[in-house]
């Protein structure tokens, strides 16, 4: 398992008590992907850019689609641009490697929507339960990025990496813009209804 699917399954996990929406998901799921990458490593960052390099791709399918997609040619490409660029509905790339891994499930019951997706006592969400648990400090960070807080045995260890650190920065940034954003959509709609009212 990788990083963005395990912190996928954290999410799900913590759905009951937490909702995130899928474009924050899908923005931190890109940063965790590169986090993987860097650390295989198939890239590296210069000036906060991505050098992809020339050792062989990572095995995780969706890990090689990530490193397929990386600008290849200076000046390279920024770590936000990427961002926005693989994070788009990625979501749902990552639920549907889940479910065909067998980690969910489409089940019913009583208090279940039909055919609605649901954690399966798996060995990868035992894995992630246990990064959670002991506060792995990249998956906590992305997982707190997104709102979510748990109780973890032991307190995260400080990231000193700094590409590693650049990255969830990053993450960070495209999400608080991305926030920024729907503010703005919603600031737009409200005063569009308001002159609608007005006209009436």
């Amino acid at each position: 398992m990788t990083t963005p699917q395990d912190l996928l399954i954290v999410v799900l996990d913590t759905v009951a008590t937490c909702t995130v929406a899928h474009g924050d998901l899908s923005l931190a799921l890109a940063g965790a992907e590169l986090i993987d990458l860097l650390k295989s490593p198939t890239i590296r960052l210069d000036g906060g850019r991505i050098v992809p390099g020339h050792l062989p791709g990572p095995a995780d399918l969706l890990l090689m689609q990530a490193a397929a997609s990386f600008v290849m040619e200076e000046p390279y490409e920024p770590v936000d641009d990427w961002l926005w660029r693989r994070g788009d509905r990625l979501t749902k790339t990552y639920m549907a490697a889940l479910e065909a891994q067998g980690v969910l499930a489409r089940k019913k019951g009583r208090f279940l929507r039909n055919g609605q997706r649901v954690l399966t006592d798996s060995p990868a969400r035992l894995r992630a339960s246990g990064r959670w648990s002991h506060a792995e400090p990249v998956l906590r960070t992305l997982a707190v990025s997104l709102g979510i807080n748990g109780e973890q045995t032991q307190e995260p260890s400080p990231i000193t990496d700094y590409a590693v650190r650049t990255v969830l920065a990053a993450v960070t940034n495209t999400l608080e813009e991305l926030q920024a954003e729907r503010l703005r959509r919603t600031i737009e709609q409200a005063a569009f209804d308001n002159l609608w009212r007005t006209l009436e």
